[in-house]
């Protein structure tokens, strides 16, 4: 079936302006619009290319747009129906990351982005649940989703460590039979390789030769953009120790509010990167340097999205049948779910209790909260959340929205 241009950027307009509610959500919008409304695609190539997409580091949804982008239209079709997911959400969340750094000190939205905090709790503890029912099959899995989430509460391991050490178990405990992998001929991966590098770090390069927080910025979203296994959720907890504890740019409130902010808006939830990128540039130096943070963070954020596909691609059937990569991917995730519990804890401790108290014991790192510094009303709204999202289980704009109005309304009484 031949798909014009137009064609193909009025659809992926379409899905890029309706992909709210996280990857699941997005990844189910797709394939109803791309395989069984125009069935541009088939069945099989899209559950083969989704599976080829988790295997990447990247939001796995913006990669699947891209990659049915390529399919259908060439590199130009994965540059439209890539840009367009991201587009729409990126435009929204940078409204939304100005207007809290213009009004966020003010009473009424201090009490709103109390009321968004305290639902990323229950969001943030669904993603556990929902991650876990996929990844975690037979004792190993178990094994490796307690050793990491022990690994980075307990020991402070650094969050590369812990995804390296899972893929690399993986791909040596793998069973199967890698003989019988189809050939591929794929001539022009070299220029592809190195021109989709040249895109993504010569600006980097640049940054490096102006110094500044914005070559700070590019430096840690392209290590970012390498290391972001198993969905934003993943990294959210090394993120935020590395923004808020290493660096400075942002406090772990207002990295919890900006995780609210990506997940009320269209496109993939990594879009949180570019809160932290306008916070790290306006805290530095006002508006101009926030927006330019903002754009350095998108660029490095999802330029090795597009390498990704436009690279790897055209090898989709040999990665996707190698039963090595697949015993990584699944060592992966089962480690995905020990750091989306160590996510969840670590937010659920900053947001409840007011004085949280670092205690080292040889290798040990704790932190001990102050039962008296206990916040009831971000326990009563996280609460409420949570019964709204996991039992009542309603939409999650639903959740966000009545725990902001109860937060403000807490306040004003």
């Amino acid at each position: 079936m031949t798909v014009t241009r137009s064609e193909l950027t009025r659809t992926f307009a379409r899905i890029g302006l309706l992909s709210f509610g996280g990857p699941a959500a997005q990844i189910a919008l797709m394939h109803r619009i791309l395989v069984t409304e125009r069935k541009w695609l088939t069945e099989k190539d899209y559950l083969s290319a989704l599976s080829f997409c988790m295997l990447l580091p990247g939001p796995e949804a913006m990669q699947l747009a891209t990659w049915a982008g390529w399919r259908l239209h060439g590199t130009w079709g994965g540059l439209i129906a890539g840009g367009l997911f991201v587009l729409p959400g990126a435009v929204v969340v940078l409204a939304l990351t100005m207007a809290y750094a213009a009004w966020g000190d003010l009473p009424v939205m201090q009490a709103l982005f109390l009321g968004v905090q305290a639902a990323v709790i229950a969001i943030v503890i669904e993603a556990l649940m929902r991650v876990a029912k996929r990844a975690l099959r037979g004792v190993s899995a178990y094994a490796i989703a307690t050793l990491a989430f022990l690994g980075l509460f307990f020991l402070n391991l650094p969050f590369p460590v812990i995804i390296l050490a899972a893929g690399l178990w993986g791909l040596l405990t793998a069973r199967g039979n890698p003989a019988a992998l189809p050939e591929v001929t794929a001539p022009r991966t070299l220029p592809t390789l190195l021109l989709w590098l040249a895109v993504w770090l010569v600006p980097l390069g640049l940054l490096w030769l102006y110094g500044g927080i914005l070559f700070d910025i590019g430096w840690f979203f392209s290590k970012l953009a390498v290391l972001t296994f198993g969905g934003a959720y993943a990294v959210l907890a090394w993120m935020t120790q590395e923004v808020v504890t290493v660096q400075g740019w942002l406090t772990t409130s207002q990295m919890m509010a900006g995780l609210g902010l990506a997940e009320t808006t269209p496109g993939p939830l990594i879009l949180v990167n570019e809160f932290v990128g306008f916070m790290a540039g306006y805290g530095a130096s006002g508006w101009a340097l926030g927006i330019a943070g903002a754009v350095v963070t998108l660029w490095m954020t999802f330029v090795p999205c597009f390498l990704w596909i436009f690279v790897a691609a055209p090898y989709l059937s040999r990665i996707t049948a190698d039963p090595r990569l697949a015993g990584a991917l699944s060592a992966i995730m089962a480690a995905v779910v020990g750091v989306i519990a160590n996510l969840s804890l670590w937010f659920a401790l900053h947001l409840l209790f007011g004085t949280i108290t670092p205690l080292r014991l040889g290798p040990l790192h704790l932190i001990l909260p102050d039962p008296a510094s206990l916040n009831l009303a971000a326990l009563g709204l996280s609460a409420v959340s949570a019964l709204m999202l996991l039992w009542l289980h309603r939409p999650l704009w639903q959740v966000l929205a009545v725990s902001a109005a109860l937060a403000v309304a807490i306040s004003a009484a």
